[in-house]
């Protein structure tokens, strides 16, 4: 391979990289605003500006080639001068207001006013004063006079969203960006703008102002949005998640996530509707009671019924820890091959980007782990058939609403003996549950998803529940989280008393009088990498941030 010397260590690079290409494979940071990995170059921020022995000028790395034998100076005197011009320009008319900006903490022209700037300015004539909080699409307002006219937003709309929405105006010291007539930033992926800006010009409507980086853990998880599985990061503050960012993984998402991804998929876990402590419905409505009262209700009302007359329906939402024990609890504990779940596809939903039909996180997974009907058993059109019919008399529902796919089945669910429901929220179903166990969200528990493509990737607990401590379980922490106490009003969000449906099931195996040991998820995991083919050889190590890829014969491409 072709070879390069930048500050005089000797690197590999591939051909047609570019000097900032090279340098950033092996880890050399050259400073940067305007170019990123995935857009077009568009070198006109000048921040890149590096010497290169035998040119009589410096050049911009972002779109100079790399070529073998170049020797690249990125500290030369020559180019430190440039980036400490190229720092005084940009500040020049930057309205400094970062103790109430919501990138501080996350901002580039922040961090290299420090690394890179000589840290006064000569300015003494009044800054150019642009618009600002100026709404430029639902989910985006847009402060101009903190914008370095990067055009990241612009080449990000052009080409990777395909849908052409901002523009620069005005040229000179009056640049700005604006939508194009009769145009807003609009687009399914608008917020994405957000996360790439590097400084703090385009804001999150729905996050501003709500919490400073610094004060925020983050964790790394798996968007629920669809099948698609995007790698995101949880902003959690108060045990209250405040935001999703996408992470970045090149066999999945690459940089990006949707707006409903991103806005959508979150904000159930700290709603007002989260069922919080198991119920039991007395004299006509749902009362809340202990554990142990609520697995002995729910085991002696089991017993009573024919394994004939059962059926268990798993979860896509749920993850393949759990619906491994659905199918493991409704074979080997209840006795019953009726057993299979909903699938929810939206093909409206859907584009050529990153959404797909199937709206759930892990149909593929609850396939691979055995939610499916066994030998001569019902699959869900016929669990939902024989419940209209009276063949079901008591019916196991995991983390889901029966009556969002057939709304006729509320006088039907009334009618069964024993209704059971494990749920993160109250919804249309649990208005008829005999017994409501509250299950934890995917923001509350350790697993794993199998996106469209048959990979395997993992979540982890961002917010914590009434058994789960976030020190002691090795949560990510915050500076809040680290140095506030018990007293302090950031210190007293909500904890729910939900847990995991693997465990809820467990629990109500053993009180059945079938014994299953688990002890946390990964103990449900190393079982199911021992019994199902396709999961052979794996951990949650292995998985590791950003998942692996199985082998399995057919994938599912909804």
């Amino acid at each position: 391979m072709p070879k390069i010397i930048i500050d005089g260590k000797e690197i590999e690079f591939k051909q047609g990289q570019t000097i900032i290409e090279a340098a950033k494979d092996n880890g050399i940071e050259i400073p940067h605003f305007c170019w990123h990995p995935k857009l077009s170059v568009s070198g006109n921020c000048r921040m890149c500006l590096v010497e290169v022995e035998k040119m009589p000028k410096l050049v911009i790395a972002c779109a100079t080639v790399a070529s073998d034998g170049m020797v690249v100076h990125t500290e030369s005197s020559k180019a430190i001068a440039a980036r400490n011009a190229v720092m005084e320009f940009l500040l020049i008319n930057h309205p400094l207001d970062c103790p109430i900006c919501d990138e501080a903490g996350e901002c580039k022209l922040q961090d290299y006013a420090y690394q890179h700037s000589i840290g006064e300015s000569r300015f003494v004539e009044d800054k150019v004063h642009k618009d600002k909080r100026v709404k430029i699409g639902p989910r985006v307002m847009f402060d101009a006079e903190r914008c370095i006219s990067c055009s990241r937003c612009i080449r990000f709309c052009d080409e990777i969203a395909k849908d052409s929405e901002l523009t620069f105006i005005k040229r000179g010291d009056r640049v700005t960006i604006t939508t194009f007539p009769g145009e807003e930033l609009d687009n399914p992926y608008s917020m994405n703008v957000v996360d790439i800006c590097p400084v703090g010009a385009l804001t999150n409507a729905d996050f501003r102002f709500k919490a400073r980086v610094w004060d925020m853990s983050h964790t790394n998880s798996v968007c629920i949005g669809c099948a698609r599985g995007c790698n995101i990061e949880m902003w959690v503050r108060n045990n209250e998640i405040l935001r999703l960012t996408p992470r970045h993984n090149e066999d999945v998402n690459s940089y990006w996530m949707c707006d409903h991804g991103r806005l959508n998929t979150f904000k159930f876990v700290n709603s007002q509707t989260r069922v919080d402590s198991p119920h039991i419905r007395k004299e006509g409505r749902l009362v809340r009671v202990g554990w142990d009262e609520a697995f002995a209700e729910a085991a002696s009302r089991l017993k009573s019924i024919s394994k004939d007359q059962i059926a268990v329906i798993g979860s896509p939402y749920a993850t393949c820890e759990d619906n491994f024990i659905v199918s493991k609890f409704a074979r080997s504990v209840l006795g019953t091959n009726n057993t299979d779940f909903i699938r929810h596809t939206d093909y409206s939903f859907a584009d050529e980007i990153l959404r797909r039909e199937d709206i759930t996180p892990n149909s593929l997974g609850a396939e691979l782990v055995g939610v499916k009907p066994q030998k001569n058993g019902l699959n869900i059109d016929g669990i939902i058939k024989a419940i209209k019919d009276g063949k079901i008399k008591a019916l196991y529902l995991i983390e889901d609403d029966m009556l969002s796919i057939d709304s006729e089945l509320e006088n039907y669910l009334a009618k069964l003996e024993v209704f059971i429901v494990n749920a993160t929220n109250f919804n249309q179903s649990t208005n008829f549950a005999d017994i409501v166990f509250p299950a934890a969200t995917y923001a509350e528990k350790n697993g794993t998803f199998v996106n469209f493509q048959g990979r395997m990737q993992r979540i982890r607990p961002a917010v914590a529940t009434v058994e789960i401590d976030r020190a002691l379980e090795g949560m990510a922490l915050s500076r809040l989280d680290k140095f506030g106490t018990k007293f302090d009003r950031w210190a007293q969000g909500k904890h729910f008393d939900a847990r995991s449906t693997w465990k809820i099931l467990s629990s109500l195996a053993n009180v059945l009088g079938y014994k299953m040991k688990y002890q946390m998820a990964e103990d449900v995991f190393n079982e199911m990498s021992l019994s199902l083919l396709e999961f052979k050889g794996l951990d949650y190590d292995v998985i590791g941030d950003l998942g692996t890829q199985l082998k399995i014969e057919k994938v599912n491409v909804v």
